[in-house]
């Protein structure tokens, strides 16, 4: 029986951790019947539809840039992912929900509603990268600098934090998905090709990068040719990737410096010591790592499960209630935001 349970809300994927262990990843999806607003489908079935729908189905995503955009698909995303995983099986569960650093009031509300609504109990919210130190393991009695950098599909959450306090953040609304829309202006722009965004997300993953390879690697891709109509595959290499996303790469890397700009100067010599720790899937992508590095002049530490971080460490952070409860970080309303 579920009684601890960590779930990441993403723009991309929602994740739902409990009893140690990933009980479902799911597209952040839903097709819905563009009359009645029905949902028809959820998660991976709803992703496979994107833009293979007829007019009678609309496939929705509910969170954007990390926030809620749909309240009432949410909600019936949520409870249809927590049937799907627990069944009936919970009771009056602890929950702890991640969301982006730096939001509203009324966002973190929404949220726990939302979670809520959708069959949780006992609610707590916690920003993204606070929950990501948790599952660090890092010692929040220490006043340490400690840099995350969490690059998710709608934000990049950039934090400074300190005995279990976030100092200094920023959500920044350039992330992966930024990436996938310069596939697709770049390959429309360079091959007169439209492409969709399962195919950009594909390329992506596959020979992505935002540093130069040292041997260039290509793919084959397809799409509709625009001036003909007809469909056309075509080729494309990694350093035409590389050009194409470097753009937001580059900007996700001037966030950094900015957050750093802002922070107090003992504090970025214990990051520059310490060094700063990439999470995200978008840190997957080839050399992000090394960009930022060359960028910030501070080493940086790839996480182990960079997909699975945050909301790993949203459920460490259930164990520590009292830290929750008792130390006053910039996630303001932790009382506020517990259902009984």
């Amino acid at each position: 029986m579920a009684t601890e349970i960590g779930i990441d809300l993403g723009t991309s994927k929602t994740v739902i951790f409990s009893s140690s262990k990933i009980v479902l990843e799911q597209p952040s999806m839903v097709t819905v019947d563009s009359e009645t607003w029905d949902p028809v489908y959820y998660g991976e079935m709803a992703k496979n539809t994107l833009g293979r729908t007829p007019e009678s189905l609309i496939c929705v995503s509910p969170i954007e840039h990390g926030v809620i955009a749909d309240y009432d698909i949410t909600e019936l995303m949520l409870k249809e992912y927590m049937q799907k995983a627990f069944g009936n099986k919970i009771v009056r569960p602890q929950i702890i929900a991640a969301i982006p650093a730096g939001l509203t009031e009324l966002q973190h509300h929404s949220l726990a509603n939302a979670v809520e609504s959708g069959g949780g109990r006992n609610i707590t919210v916690i920003e993204g990268p606070l929950a990501v130190a948790f599952g660090l393991g890092i010692d929040f009695t220490k006043p340490h600098g400690t840099m995350i950098v969490d690059i998710g599909a709608g934000t990049t959450d950039i934090a400074v934090i300190t005995l279990g306090g976030i100092s200094v953040c920023d959500s920044f609304k350039t992330a992966s998905n930024n990436f996938d829309s310069q596939i697709i202006r770049y390959i429309r722009k360079e091959y007169n090709i439209e492409i969709g965004e399962l195919m950009a997300e594909n390329i992506k993953k596959t020979i992505g990068a935002v540093v130069e390879r040292p041997i260039d690697i290509a793919m084959m891709a397809k799409g509709r040719n625009l001036y003909t109509g007809l469909p056309e595959s075509f080729e494309i290499t990694a350093s035409e990737v590389f050009e194409a996303v470097s753009e937001p790469a580059v900007m996700i890397c001037e966030a950094i410096r900015s957050v750093l700009s802002r922070t107090d100067p003992d504090l970025v010599a214990d990051i520059n010591k310490e060094g700063i720790y990439l999470t995200g899937g978008g840190s997957l992508i080839y050399g992000m790592n090394r960009l930022i590095a060359d960028y910030t002049g501070t080493s940086v530490h790839m996480l182990e499960d960079p997909t699975h971080s945050v909301v790993r460490g949203a459920a460490e952070a259930l164990k520590h209630p009292s830290m929750l409860k008792n130390i006053n970080y910039q996630l303001r309303s932790i009382k506020e935001l517990t259902f009984e």
